[in-house]
């Protein structure tokens, strides 16, 4: 076995909760499968080893295609990221979302089609809020709250009939069983053993790949090694955090460095260094008083781990969501929160230490990274030297009381963004991300923006403070090798690693998205099963025969045929047209977000054409402002123009019939009117 090119102190992704938590996950991993004696060997086609969404895919794919497997995540739940508050899918390029990945938003989209879904606001309302959170003309809706996910994942699992088992932790030290070059079987810690002809890891961290002895990397390689651009240590320019001191005391180097601040630089730019970047939850608050929970401040709580923030926007005009955190709306009055820019949610400094962790040790710095989270909200809200408006803001949010029960209300899954990366046949890079090399055996297309967050804040040899790691880089779908889910050859003939895949980690950054897990999940058990049922080895198996089964089962493996656009925009976004979309995203019709204001302004600019029901839905929405039982179209255009709004009741009966596109001066009209005539939202 070759070496990892970084050894790793700590260990992979498993969301093991904590102190009062230990019960509601033992009681989850009781349910989820019958008691089983611990001696009691299974036997599978495939077992799959990590339950976050692509795992249940893979699991899914090798029933659909007659075979049997078991699931096995050591967590507390099902879903991994998607189910875990990742509610705001990056989904890229949405024409290269295929298979079953496809199948799972259709299924989202048919859940929030309902009107019963709709209890903290109305569908109308919400479709304007952000223009990537569902598309009416596709069938598909991207942005869903953690519960609906958990859902339909398990109805999607549970009409395959495969088994599944939560709290099973692999033992990691002693529990792969190898024999001439192959798996044989799995042990767990409780003892239980499963045996199959095929074994897939999609875990978050490469657990089963590393614990089977085959060759992976750890952290960011030199840029020379594949000769990309993109990768090993990048510090940003010193203007990104100028005025921001990195001491205790400003100025005194004497105090001491900040948490979390380095007392030099990583290495020289550009060179290999095995840290990761920064890991963070994925939290799903609200502003709905009735659903709302407080965030309390954790015992462990420090303001001095908040310093930097708190000096990163002094005399800055800022404020949440364009800024600090996101705040993504999710239906019914819910956001999915990330990270926001290089000072916010992201626990820099103290995620490489999860990937070689032991099942306890993980199990603290999960509460470690909780506990970052919560202070960090409870400062921003608390903390008199945090100027008013900015508390008064955070603390309009709270946690979702129908969320994460189980769990305080708090994401059981932690965001482990980058860990172990296989080194298999293929190596993906940034060559391939830019479409500058061929792949003739692709399984799925990534088209997401190459993406490290923040690894490393230091303060360089004339006291300032850095910030390294960081980088974003949008690209175009590219295709991805069958062979990058391959271990090499020489080292083991019965695995697939669709999750912790051979990449760089520039070009990881593109492919770690849960839509393109799914579908390499999907891809890896339709190899999985043709192998089997062919008596034909994963690294022998005809292409032609994998890409015939996944074009049959929907997957995108080339690109596909654009729809022309109805229509040009040309020329500057009416002034008017502007300044009625602020209006408007100041009584909360728009997420604030620049993305959704700038969807909104480019709408309205001469010669734009914007599905018809994206912009039906806005006129709804501001109908049910004035008149809260609007419900169609009609209804909304006779309440708006009753009201004074004089917008053309023949051309907008045009405008809003399904599968149409609206033009931009009826878009700036309908803007127009909307600023004019509603005053507040609705309580």
């Amino acid at each position: 076995m070759l070496r990892p090119a970084f050894p790793c102190r700590f260990a992979p992704l498993y969301l093991l909760l904590l102190g009062c938590l230990a019960l509601p996950i033992a009681s989850a991993a009781a349910r989820s499968a019958p008691a089983a004696d611990a001696n009691a060997t299974a036997e599978f086609d495939v077992v799959i080893y990590g339950g976050n969404a692509a795992g249940v895919m893979t699991a899914i794919q090798v029933a659909r295609m007659g075979g049997t497997a078991v699931l096995l995540e050591p967590g507390p739940a099902l879903g991994g990221l998607t189910t875990g508050g990742l509610g705001a899918t990056d989904v890229g390029d949405p024409d290269y979302v295929g298979g079953l990945a496809h199948e799972f938003y259709r299924r989202i989209h048919r859940h929030y089609s309902a009107p019963t879904a709709w209890r903290s606001e109305t569908r109308a309302a919400f479709v304007p809020r952000h223009p990537l959170a569902v598309s009416d003309a596709k069938g598909l809706h991207w942005f869903f709250e953690p519960h609906v996910a958990s859902r339909v994942l398990h109805e999607m699992l549970a009409e395959s009939r495969v088994p599944h088992h939560l709290g099973a932790k692999l033992d990691r030290a002693r529990g792969v069983q190898r024999a001439g070059g192959r798996l044989v079987s799995l042990t767990l810690l409780d003892g239980r053993t499963f045996r199959g002809r095929t074994f897939v890891d999609t875990t978050y961290e490469g657990d089963l790949m590393a614990a089977a002895g085959v060759s992976f990397t750890v952290g960011r390689e030199a840029n020379r090694q594949y000769g990309e651009t993109l990768n090993g240590i990048r510090t940003l320019p010193p203007e990104r955090s100028a005025g921001i001191d990195p001491y205790v005391r400003p100025g005194d180097p004497r105090s001491g460095l900040l948490p979390r601040v380095a007392p030099r630089a990583p290495g020289p730019e550009g060179e290999a260094h095995p840290d990761v970047q920064a890991y963070n939850f994925r939290v799903c608050l609200t502003d709905r008083p009735d659903n709302r929970v407080p965030i309390a401040r954790p015992a462990s709580y420090d303001p001095l781990d908040y310093e930097l923030i708190l000096r990163s926007i002094q005399g800055e005009n800022i404020r949440p969501g364009p800024h600090l955190f996101t705040l993504s709306p999710m239906p019914n009055r819910k956001t999915d929160t990330n990270n926001r820019n290089l000072f916010s949610t992201d626990y820099v400094g103290r995620s490489t230490p999860w990937i070689e962790a032991s099942y306890a040790e993980r199990e603290a710095l999960w509460r470690e990274h909780r506990d970052y989270t919560l202070g960090f909200f409870w400062f921003l809200a608390h903390d008199p030297r945090v100027p008013e408006p900015i508390r008064r803001e955070t603390a309009r949010w709270g946690l979702a009381r129908d969320e994460f029960a189980a769990t305080g209300h708090f994401p059981f899954q932690l965001y482990v963004r980058e860990a172990r990366r296989l080194l298999g046949e293929y190596v993906v890079t940034e060559h391939d991300c830019r479409r500058k090399t061929t792949v003739p055996d692709p399984v799925a297309h990534a088209s997401y923006a190459m993406d490290s967050h923040v690894v490393t804040y230091y303060a360089d040899a004339e006291g300032r403070l850095r910030i390294e790691g960081h980088f974003l880089e949008n690209i175009r779908a590219f295709p991805i090798s069958y062979r990058a889910l391959l271990p090499r050859r020489t080292e083991i003939a019965n695995l697939l690693v669709p999750v912790c895949l051979s990449a760089s980690h520039a070009a990881y950054g593109s492919i770690r998205m849960e839509p393109v897990f799914m579908m390499l999940g999907q891809s890896a058990a339709t190899a999985a099963m043709l192998a089997l049922q062919s008596r034909t080895p994963l690294h022998e198996l005809p292409y032609a025969d994998l890409r015939r089964r996944l074009e049959a089962d929907g997957q995108v493996l080339a690109a596909p045929p654009r729809a022309r656009p109805a229509a040009s925009a040309r020329g500057e976004v009416p002034a008017a047209a502007a300044a009625a979309v602020d209006r408007l995203a100041a009584l909360d019709f728009f997420a604030a977000a620049e993305a959704s204001l700038n969807f909104w302004r480019n709408a309205a600019r001469p010669g734009a054409a914007t599905e018809s029901e994206r912009v039906t839905a806005l006129l709804v929405a501001g109908a049910q402002r004035l008149a809260p039982a609007t419900a169609t179209p009609a209804a909304a255009l006779t309440a708006l123009n009753a009201r004074g709004a004089a917008l053309d009741a023949t051309a907008w009966t045009d405008h809003t019939r399904p599968g149409t596109h609206v033009p931009g001066d009826a878009v700036a009209a309908l803007l127009l009117s909307l600023a004019q005539l509603v005053s507040a939202p609705t309580p």
